[in-house]
């Protein structure tokens, strides 16, 4: 990915882009996963491994789930994100690319995590003034791999197109995101091969979060 475009806004990802968190998402997945068996929304011999927690809720509400089967499914999910905040950390160079960039460009975080988890963690590692927008589950139709929570920011921030904002994620449900919604994808991490089985393939790929950089 090169610089022939100006970018403008950039869409971060939080658990494990931004924030060290301790989320036990299997444990999460698992328990979730659990419940819905129980409720009669998910089969017993449901793929799970193949899945995250947000693809299994966006399978049983395709399959019909109630609102408040999906409702109570969520404040499980919640339990373990709130309890994985505590004492997380910033990613190596989170802050200080975060101060670099403030006030150039505009700063969204979009997570699947509810906001209230979002929040506690972003207060908690004193970057949540980093941010002109922050957007939890509660703001998305749908969590990512869905393009909603890139299209809310999109939509919020209307004079902005399309091509000049970037995402950066270390998941390829972010990247799946962002591909949907017609922005240029940064992956952040290790998990290039897993998102080229998906069917994503990012624009460039950094290490360090400080590399993001050379593509702003």
């Amino acid at each position: 990915m090169k610089k022939a475009i100006a970018i403008r806004g950039i869409i971060f990802d939080m658990d494990n882009t931004l924030l060290q968190s301790h989320i036990d998402f299997p444990a999460m997945k698992q328990a979730v996963a659990r419940f819905l068996v129980q409720e009669g929304m998910l089969s017993r011999e449901f793929a799970i491994d193949s899945h995250t927690t947000s693809t299994i809720l966006a399978h049983v509400k395709e399959a019909g789930a109630s609102d408040e089967v999906l409702a109570a499914a969520l404040q499980i999910a919640e339990g373990f994100e709130l309890q994985g905040m505590e004492g997380a950390g910033l990613e190596p160079g989170a802050q200080e690319l975060l101060e670099k960039l403030q006030g150039t460009y505009t700063l969204a975080l979009v997570t699947n995590n509810s906001y209230a988890a979002a929040i506690k963690a972003l207060e908690t590692t004193g970057i949540k003034e980093r941010f002109d927008l922050i957007v939890g589950r509660e703001q998305m139709d749908a969590m990512k791999p869905s393009p909603s929570g890139n299209l809310f920011v999109m939509r919020h921030f209307s004079g902005i197109a399309a091509e000049n904002w970037m995402s950066v994620g270390d998941s390829w449900i972010d990247g799946q995101a962002a591909k949907e919604a017609g922005i240029p994808f940064i992956s952040y991490g290790s998990g290039v091969p897993l998102m080229v089985e998906k069917g994503v393939n990012p624009a460039a790929q950094i290490d360090k979060l400080l590399s993001l950089l050379d593509y702003v």
